[in-house]
C-alpha cells in the first residue's frame, strides 16, 4: 500500500465514524478501489469476493452495465425534482412495477430514502389509520424479540429490547409490546405453543395496539434466524382477530433473498403493510419504498388529517427509482428464483457438514442465506483481517458468521466463500474464549 493511501486510511480512522464502531478503538477498515461483479479490489492489492451484497443490496453485482446505463440516462435529463406537486416517469414505473410484483392487495407506494425510514412510514401509517377511525387509543406497537428494524427512535422502539440497547435511549423510545420470537425453525415441525405468546400479548393489549410489526420469515440483524411458516400464519389470522395491522418488513428478505420473492409467500399471507429496501436499487443508491392497502390509505386520506403526515425531501428521487426500475427488470430477465436456487442447494452441501466442528453451535441455510452460529463470539479484526487473507469479504457480528451473497456469484467464487468459513471455524484463535465461572 503507497504513502497516499495510508493518509487516507489514517484520516479515515480519526475522523469517520464507521457504523457500530468505537472511534476510541476504531476498527480497522479496508480501501476499496474498485469493485466489479462479485469482486472487491482493495488498496493493498487484494481480490477479495464479497460474500455480503454490500449489506445484502447489491444482488446483481457491482458495475452493472444495465444498471449503470439507467443511471447514466436519468442523470442527463434531471438527477432530482421535488416529489410535492411534481412527479416523473421513473417513479411512476416503479410504482407500476412493485404493485404488480408484491401481494395483490398492496396497491399504494410510498417512496421513501432507506429502509429504516420506510419503517418509520409504516408505523405512522398504522398509528394515523387508528386515529382516523376514532381510535388514537391505538397508539402501540407489537413485535416479536430478536428482530431488528433499523436505527431511527421508532424503528429502534421495535427491535430486540436487549440487543437492541433500549435501556441508553429510555425516555425517548416508546415504551411498545414485545411477545417471545418463535422456536420452531423453517423446516421444523410446528408447534402451536409458539403463537401463544403473540396471542397472549393481542388478548391483553389489543386495544392499545396499532399494528404487530415483525421480519417475516427470516430475522435478519437480531441473529439470523428463520423461523416457521406457520408462525406468521398464525400472526395474520390473530392480527385480523384482533383488529390489528399487520406490516411485514421485507427490507432484508425482498426481491428474492429468502427463496421467495417476498418472504410471505413462504406463508401464502399478504400484509397491511409492506416494507422494502436494500435490495430494491441493486444496491446502487439508497431507495425505500412502503406499500399499504387501498383501504389504509383512504381511512387515512379521509381522517382528521386528510393527507398522510410525511415527505422526505429526497422522496421519489429519479436516479434512484432508475437504478430500481433497472434491477427489477434485471431480477425477472435473470430468472432469480434459479439464481437463488442454486446458491441455495451450494451452500447446503458445503456448510451443512460443518456442524460437526467444535466451535459451532448451528449450521441454517435459506435461499441465498448461509448462516454459521460459533460457540463463542468472533474477535472482528482479528476475523476481518483472516479472511481478506483468504481472499473473501465477510463481516460477522456477535457469534454469526454469515454470507448473503449477489445472485450472480459464480460455483467457483461460492466456493472460495465457503472455504473461507470452514478455515476461519476451525481456528479457535478468531474467537473469544468464555469467561471463566466467578466465584
Amino acid at each position: 500500500m503507497n504513502k497516499k493511501h495510508t493518509t487516507l486510511l489514517s484520516f479515515d480512522q480519526e475522523h469517520l465514524w464507521h457504523p457500530y464502531t468505537s472511534m476510541s478503538k476504531p476498527l480497522p477498515s479496508y480501501l476499496v478501489e474498485h469493485a466489479q461483479g462479485v469482486t472487491l479490489t482493495l488498496a493493498g492489492g487484494e481480490y477479495v469476493v464479497d460474500g455480503m451484497s454490500s449489506w445484502w443490496s447489491v444482488v446483481h453485482g457491482y458495475n452493472n452495465p444495465a444498471l449503470n446505463l439507467a443511471m447514466k440516462a436519468q442523470i442527463d435529463t434531471f438527477s432530482h425534482v421535488m416529489f410535492g406537486g411534481l412527479t416523473h416517469k421513473p417513479a411512476i414505473n416503479l410504482a407500476e412495477k412493485l404493485i404488480a410484483l408484491t401481494p395483490k392487495k398492496l396497491t399504494k407506494v410510498f417512496l421513501a430514502d432507506s429502509g429504516s425510514v420506510a419503517v418509520e412510514v409504516a408505523i405512522k401509517m398504522a398509528i394515523q389509520y387508528q386515529h382516523s377511525r376514532n381510535k388514537a387509543h391505538k397508539n402501540r406497537l407489537l413485535t416479536i424479540k430478536n428482530g431488528y428494524h433499523g436505527d431511527t427512535f421508532a424503528a429502534m422502539s421495535v427491535g430486540d429490547p436487549v440487543n437492541g440497547m433500549h435501556q441508553l435511549f429510555q425516555g425517548f423510545i416508546t415504551e411498545n409490546y414485545f411477545a417471545e420470537a418463535p422456536q420452531c425453525g423453517f423446516y421444523d415441525d410446528f408447534d402451536e405453543q409458539d403463537l401463544a405468546s403473540v396471542k397472549h400479548q393481542l388478548e391483553q393489549h389489543h386495544d392499545r395496539i396499532a399494528a404487530l410489526i415483525l421480519e417475516p420469515i427470516v430475522q435478519g440483524a437480531g441473529g439470523m434466524r428463520f423461523y416457521h411458516p406457520q408462525f406468521l400464519k398464525g400472526c395474520r389470522a390473530l392480527c385480523d382477530q384482533y383488529d390489528v395491522l399487520l406490516i411485514a418488513d421485507e427490507i432484508a428478505t425482498g426481491f428474492g433473498r429468502s427463496g421467495k420473492l417476498f418472504a410471505c409467500e413462504h406463508a401464502n399471507i399478504e400484509p397491511d403493510i409492506l416494507c422494502l429496501g436494500k435490495a430494491l436499487t441493486g444496491g446502487y443508491l439508497t431507495l425505500a419504498a412502503t406499500l399499504c392497502s387501498d383501504h389504509v390509505a383512504q381511512v387515512i386520506s379521509n381522517g382528521e388529517a386528510g393527507v398522510f403526515m410525511h415527505g422526505p425531501t429526497f422522496m421519489g428521487n429519479p436516479l434512484a427509482c432508475s437504478a430500481a426500475n433497472a434491477s427489477l427488470t434485471l431480477l425477472i430477465e435473470n430468472d432469480w428464483h434459479a439464481q437463488v436456487m442454486n446458491i441455495e442447494q451450494q451452500l447446503k452441501a458445503q456448510l451443512l457438514p460443518l456442524v460437526d466442528l467444535g466451535n459451532v453451535e448451528d449450521v441454517r441455510v435459506l435461499g441465498a442465506i448461509g448462516v454459521i452460529e460459533a460457540v463463542n463470539p468472533v474477535i472482528m479484526d482479528k476475523i476481518q483481517k483472516r479472511f481478506v487473507e483468504l481472499g473473501v469479504w465477510i463481516r460477522p457480528f456477535g457469534k454469526l458468521v454469515y454470507v448473503m451473497p449477489p445472485y450472480v456469484i459464480s460455483k467457483e467464487e461460492l466456493t472460495k466463500l465457503t472455504d473461507a468459513m470452514r478455515a476461519v471455524m476451525q481456528d479457535d484463535s478468531l474467537f473469544q474464549c468464555p469467561k471463566a465461572p466467578t466465584k
